[in-house]
């Protein structure tokens, strides 16, 4: 299985796992807590039969990535993806990220720049910034993620079972759009993710973006369920949309947090026509 070493702790690797499929114009699939690169197997049949070449890893802490004890900050991360980058010596390629994913896009820019950076993907992600402040307002009061890290600390399996329920919006679309079987596949992948991981992520759901937001000076797309219930499309994706000059806002009608799997037709095609574009009109739009 390819990996790529991105750090050490003590005398082990720190060590990413990563797939590379296809040939043509690449694209990095970025997943979301507490999930592995796997979660975008609906995405890319669609992307390479599109011609790309499509790149998932597992961030460190979670799915076949090594899980070291530190590190789990968007600083880091973001080097991580730098790193692996490097490693398969990749030139314009384009960067797309789901939920914690969109963090490690907009911060990859923010720090490294656009060099190389063909268009950037955002779906149901973190940016711009969740928590309320006196200059942010519209964020989420500081005690919800308090209460998110006690729960986490206290039974992780329990709370995954529940955030899962959110993630799927179970209660309206079970049965529908996702399966019993589904949920279970997500849950077990998180069961399997670091204990440490799966604690020290929460805090970082709130990262200021803001500022790496305004430095993303490549096409954008921002996709986003307005049923969101992990996090709501006011607080991220409209806003994300509006710092980012020239992106393109598609709300998906009644997608939930997880839209790439319960609305995943509609994720690939406007992925795929994003990304085929040369140049991607700023317009808002809406699917049902």
């Amino acid at each position: 299985m390819p990996y790529v070493s991105v750090g050490k702790e003590n005398s082990e690797d720190i060590e990413l796992y990563y797939e590379d499929h296809g040939s043509g114009s690449p694209v990095i699939l970025i997943h979301g807590y507490p999930l592995s690169g796997a979660s975008w197997e609906r995405q890319v049949p669609a992307l390479l039969a599109a011609g790309h070449r499509v790149i998932t890893y597992d961030r460190r802490g979670f799915g076949k990535s090594s899980q070291p004890a530190e590190g789990y900050n968007y600083d880091t991360f973001a080097q991580d993806l730098k790193k692996l980058i490097g490693h398969l010596k990749l030139k314009e390629f384009a960067l797309a990220g789901f939920s914690m994913g969109g963090g490690e896009v907009a911060r990859y820019i923010g720090k490294y720049g656009s060099k190389g950076v063909r268009k950037a993907i955002f779906v149901s992600s973190v940016p711009p910034f969740l928590l309320k402040t006196p200059d942010n307002p519209e964020g989420i009061d500081g005690s919800v993620f308090e209460g998110i890290q006690k729960a986490v600390a206290a039974d992780r399996y329990v709370f995954y079972t529940e955030f899962f329920k959110n993630f799927y919006n179970t209660d309206l679309l079970l049965g529908k759009r996702v399966s019993e079987q589904a949920v279970q596949a997500s849950w077990n992948v998180a069961a399997g993710c670091s204990a440490i991981a799966s604690l020290a992520c929460v805090p970082t759901w709130h990262e200021d973006f803001r500022a790496d937001l305004g430095r993303v000076d490549v096409p954008s797309l921002v996709i986003h369920g307005d049923a969101d219930r992990i996090l709501p499309i006011q607080a991220s994706g409209q806003r994300t949309a509006a710092m980012v000059k020239g992106a393109r806002l598609v709300v998906l009608k009644e997608g939930p947090h997880a839209v790439n799997w319960t609305h995943a037709d509609e994720v690939n095609s406007e992925m795929v026509s994003f990304l085929a574009a040369t140049a991607p009109a700023a317009v808002t739009a809406s699917q049902g």
